[in-house]
């Protein structure tokens, strides 16, 4: 059993559930249950609720299926649907991290514990910077026949402008949902399952870095998984780094809206959505020259900025839970 915390811990963000009820069968638990949750049953609810309402605005059985499915053709309703399922793993971490672990869901945003909105527009700048230098790379790369990710432009039409209205809305929503869940929730899980530093950092790290790709799909080739991973534990050490998960929340919202917005212009959006091969090795220093100039520029800033990479004093170690009806003896983080 780990020692009792010391009045003078300052716990970094993989630590939090430390501070939170104590048990690391806590965040074992809370892991499979968000999974579960975000991946199983939300999909489920949603799929139905929205089934529904296709069937009751006059579609037919096969018709809504068609919409929702995006595996065969992506729809605008479709990547609705799929983005909104995603973002309610937002909502799902807040609950799980109260529920298990008693600690105030702004914890999971930031050891500050908020989301440093400045930190995070600033960002957003840095994303474009390391995909400039990412493009300018890869114009240097072999690049077989058909492997260009761009060609002839689409056409403009009513379904592109639904489909450019949900990725505006809905896609840093979703990108957001999926850094709460993998960066969010799990590196503060793994980081908590022991207490050598190095080896909790690299659990923190490397899990949600691998769970993460793996989610991504079990067709995907090496390079596809490859580049997933990195990104992965590129957003990881970020989170480490910062104390909080502004800087991946910004990379993957402008990946995403690169990724959609090549799609509408010049590709294929189902495609886009259900890409598990195609890609060369060689694109690979394209993904990690832009992941290593993110990493850098955004730990540069932040160091800059002064934001803080570790949480407040715990003041000692925090009371075991109480009874229901002494809610105010309920171990938690100090209120700041």
């Amino acid at each position: 059993m780990p020692a009792p915390l010391t009045p003078d811990f300052r716990p970094h963000y993989h630590q939090l559930h430390r501070v939170g009820r104590p048990g690391v069968w806590r965040s074992l638990v809370g892991a499979v249950l968000l999974l579960l949750t975000v991946f199983g049953l939300v999909p489920l609810v949603a799929g139905l609720v929205a089934f529904a309402l296709l069937l009751a605005t006059g579609s037919t059985s096969d018709e809504a299926a068609a919409v929702l499915d995006v595996t065969a053709e992506a729809t605008p309703a479709g990547l609705a649907l799929l983005n909104v399922v995603i973002a309610a793993a937002i909502p799902a971490t807040f609950a799980v991290t109260w529920w298990l672990h008693r600690l105030k869901p702004r914890w999971v945003s930031s050891v500050a514990p908020r989301i440093r909105w400045r930190y995070l527009f600033v960002c957003v700048g840095l994303s474009v910077v390391a995909l400039v230098a990412s493009l300018l790379v890869a114009l240097l790369l072999p690049v077989a026949p058909g492997e260009a990710p761009i060609g002839e432009v689409n056409d403009f039409t009513a379904r592109t402008r639904d489909f450019l209205i949900v990725i505006l809305l809905l896609t840093p929503l979703q990108a957001a949902g999926e850094e709460y869940l993998f960066r969010g929730y799990l590196t503060q899980a793994f980081g908590s399952l022991v207490w050598a530093r190095r080896a909790s950092q690299a659990l923190a790290v490397l899990g949600p870095a691998l769970i993460f790709a793996l989610f991504h799909g079990l067709s995907q080739d090496w390079p596809v998984f490859f580049d997933r991973f990195a990104f992965g534990v590129v957003a990881g050490i970020l989170v480490i780094r910062t104390g909080g998960l502004e800087a991946p929340i910004a990379m993957h919202v402008l990946n995403n809206f690169l990724a959609f917005g090549l799609a509408l212009a010049f590709g294929d959006l189902t495609t886009a959505l259900n890409a598990t091969g195609g890609s060369s090795w060689w694109m690979i220093l394209s993904t990690l020259t832009q992941s290593l100039v993110y990493l850098a520029l955004a730990s540069w800033v932040a160091r800059a900025m002064g934001l803080v990479e570790v949480g407040p004093p715990v003041g000692g170690a925090l009371p075991p839970p109480s009874p229901p009806d002494h809610p105010e003896l309920v171990g938690q983080p100090p209120r700041v």
